[in-house]
């Protein structure tokens, strides 16, 4: 039995910043399927479409092969993409199953079913559901399987998650085309370049987020899985950065520390960033990241009114933000700090605030996003529920689109200020300057003319 994998396209609008500075990170769900399939004796071939920048129909076309089984993951923003690409599966390989994972399907399975192209989706964890189903088990009899049945939907109970992540392969990198990864503008300090997940889970309730309703307790590799997952990409790709793409890096101190420790003691050349909470950071942990080599953190703010923080859950205080990121960048960390424009109870006001709050907290990098509530989170509940949801067209919810008509704030607010957020945090003297000497190398001259046409020329 053969299975090809694929990860479809991103398709984002004009307008929208994430498509200038945006970067390529390999597909790590269908990657440590694959490498669970391999595992277990089975073929397995993965054509990460976003990341080759070729037509879908060529890549499907040079599909290896003859496939009983096609696995196509999608998220929200990607759904529709990836039901395109399925079509193109079906016509190219009519006799093969079609099967999509991710979150997507795991939150809307019927979304993806409706489609004549799809025959499964898996919700949750994958590895196990699929490896199932591709060795002919019983579909009533796997957990997490959704299908078509007599003009309806079967829904089979989800399983346990997989407690021990240390009991998976690494990932199979030897399927992907790793030379074409590259971070986020701004967000890398050398290349080759590559991202990894450490975790799975998040320790955050909040109402925009699927962290908690997708993995519940936070499960992590073990420092030695993770050392060697590093000392692996060092030795067979020449990697050199590495950036951490779990929801809180830091979740768990402790464990931080010791990988921290590990990385000092061995002598292991890689520097790093990682996302964090600022509610999940001290300065003893932070020392050992920067002495790691970590450069940079990228901190979830989201808002600078408390009361907007405690409409969407987010279990932070603005007093915490300032002293946590200005202890960061004290001790020799670039900070990047997220917001979200467009929350309940969001006002012209309250964006005004918060950009204010933005300059005062004065980071590295500032990211301005419009809030999109995800299907699955509370946030969409609340929203569909009240009549909010302007759209379900799921290529709009792209972070730059306001998908919501709030009764305190127009949409077409929102997305003027969404605008009007990056220029004027950019557009400072004191900023620009201070970037103007931050320059040293070609690389940094390179992102600095890079962001300026994407903020200032989009």
């Amino acid at each position: 039995m053969e299975v090809l994998l694929l990860n479809p396209g991103w398709m984002s609008r004009e307008g929208n910043i994430w498509k200038k500075i945006s970067g390529s990170m390999p597909p790590l769900g269908l990657a440590y399927i694959a490498s669970y399939l391999e595992k277990n004796s089975i073929k397995v071939s993965i054509i990460d479409i976003q990341a080759e920048k070729l037509p879908d129909t060529a890549l499907i076309g040079a599909a290896p092969g003859n496939p009983g089984f096609i696995g196509i993951t999608a998220t929200t923003m990607t759904v529709k993409s990836a039901l395109e690409t399925a079509s193109l599966c079906r016509a190219k390989f009519p006799g093969a199953k079609i099967v999509f994972g991710g979150v997507h399907p795991t939150i809307m399975p019927e979304d993806v079913l409706k489609s004549g192209d799809v025959d499964y989706a898996i919700r949750g964890e994958g590895e196990r559901p699929f490896l199932e189903l591709i060795n002919g088990m019983d579909p009533r009899s796997i957990e997490g399987l959704s299908y078509k049945k007599d003009g309806g939907f079967i829904h089979n109970p989800v399983g346990p998650v997989i407690s021990d992540l240390d009991s998976l392969p690494f990932p199979a990198y030897h399927l992907l085309p790793v030379k074409n990864y590259i971070p986020a503008l701004g967000s890398y300090k050398r290349l080759p370049a590559i991202s990894l997940i450490t975790t799975r889970g998040c320790p955050g309730k909040c109402t925009f987020c699927l962290g908690s309703y997708l993995g519940g307790k936070v499960r992590m590799h073990s420092t030695k899985y993770i050392i060697g997952e590093i000392k692996m990409l060092i030795r067979d790709y020449g990697i050199r950065e590495i950036s951490f793409y779990d929801d809180t890096f830091t979740a768990y101190k402790n464990k931080v520390r010791e990988f921290c420790r590990v990385i000092i003691g061995e002598k292991i050349d890689i520097t790093w960033s990682c996302f964090a909470r600022v509610d999940f950071v001290d300065e003893e942990t932070l020392r050992l990241m920067k002495k790691s080599g970590c450069h940079q953190i990228m901190y979830g703010i989201e808002s600078g009114c408390e009361d907007i923080l405690e409409n969407i859950k987010k279990k932070t205080s603005l007093s915490k933000a300032v002293e946590i990121v200005a202890l960061t960048k004290k001790i020799g960390i670039e900070c990047r700090a997220a917001f979200m424009l467009g929350n309940p109870g969001e006002t012209r006001q309250t964006m005004e605030t918060t950009l204010a709050f933005a300059k005062k907290l004065d980071p590295d990098i500032a990211l301005f996003n419009i809030t999109t509530p995800y299907p699955g989170t509370e946030m969409y509940e609340w929203a569909d529920k009240n009549g909010y949801l302007k759209t379900k067209d799921w290529s709009r919810y792209d972070l730059s689109n306001a998908v919501m008509e709030l009764p305190t704030v127009a949409s077409s607010v929102v997305e003027e200020f969404y605008k009007k957020a990056h220029h004027d945090f950019y557009g400072r003297p004191s900023y620009l300057i201070h970037r103007l000497f931050m320059i040293r190398s070609f690389n940094d001259l390179f992102v600095a003319i890079k962001a300026f046409f994407a903020i200032f020329l989009k």
